[in-house]
């Protein structure tokens, strides 16, 4: 089975270890991550929020957007 995700099922419990949801890896954090992450469209307005986003929040802004 090819697939570009994992298979949670194949770990202990169902459960996905932590290291595994953190998509972080160490890189700066773009607008278009931040828009993504939050599931909106990439649009001029959007990208916008974003920037502002990191402004105030730093790459800290994807990780409370995530799971």
């Amino acid at each position: 089975m090819s697939t570009s995700q994992p298979d949670a099922s194949r770990w202990a419990g169902g459960h996905t270890p932590d290291n595994v949801l953190h998509a972080r890896t160490g890189t700066d954090v773009s607008p278009e991550d931040i828009v993504l992450a939050a599931g909106r469209d990439i649009t001029p307005r959007n990208l916008e929020w974003a920037k502002r986003k990191i402004e105030t929040e730093g790459p800290a802004a994807l990780d409370k957007l995530l799971p």
